[in-house]
């Protein structure tokens, strides 16, 4: 079986976002060792990408654009091109462009359906705190990589809200010179 992995940027005090869905508090910290390490990681990706629609909007609004291309180009092709799994009540259809590919919308989460995705692909949540929430509770989530940035908003959204006890066995922790410390964990309830 393959394995769903949560990847999000998280504030010190528990937030993958602003009040109002803001993320423009980890978008600054670029350095060279952290850039290398996420153009080294999206070379090695080919996992199936996992939203919620605000998520997913939020990245089609960007990735395609000329600007993602030229700043990130590595990022920017496995985020255009891998295959997309959106959650959404209102979203009828992945509005596929030249640059936005492989999209399946889903109007709920149904466990069997989320094994069925297990069977046959790696999945990787990025943002999408709902989803990230429903899917522990339901214990499908296989790894937890936490973006640790150096900050605290006292506000926000919060990553693991109503999300019931689960125990984690920490795989790995690397820090880096802009202050990021990624977090990966397995979850023990796999």
């Amino acid at each position: 079986m393959k394995k769903i992995t949560v990847f999000n940027h998280v504030t010190l005090d528990g937030f993958f976002a602003g009040p109002n869905g803001e993320i423009d508090w980890f978008q600054t910290l670029h350095e060279d060792e952290w850039d290398r390490y996420t153009s080294e990681q999206a070379k090695i990706s080919g996992n199936t990408l996992m939203f919620g629609h605000t998520t997913y909007t939020m990245m089609k609004s960007y990735w395609p654009t000329p600007e993602a291309a030229k700043a990130y180009p590595e990022m920017a092709y496995v985020m255009n091109t891998s295959p997309k799994i959106v959650f959404s009540k209102t979203l009828k259809g992945g509005e596929e462009g030249p640059h936005w590919k492989n999209i399946r919308v889903l109007d709920e989460i149904r466990p069997e359906e989320i094994l069925e995705f297990k069977e046959k692909e790696d999945i990787t949540i990025l943002g999408s705190g709902t989803i990230v929430q429903q899917l522990t509770n339901l214990n499908l989530i296989d790894e937890y990589d936490l973006v640790m940035v150096p900050i605290i908003l006292s506000v926000g959204k919060p990553l693991f809200k109503d999300v019931k006890k689960t125990d984690l066995k920490l795989l790995e922790a690397r820090s880096f010179k802009n202050g990021i410390v990624l977090l990966r964990y397995l979850s023990m309830s796999q």
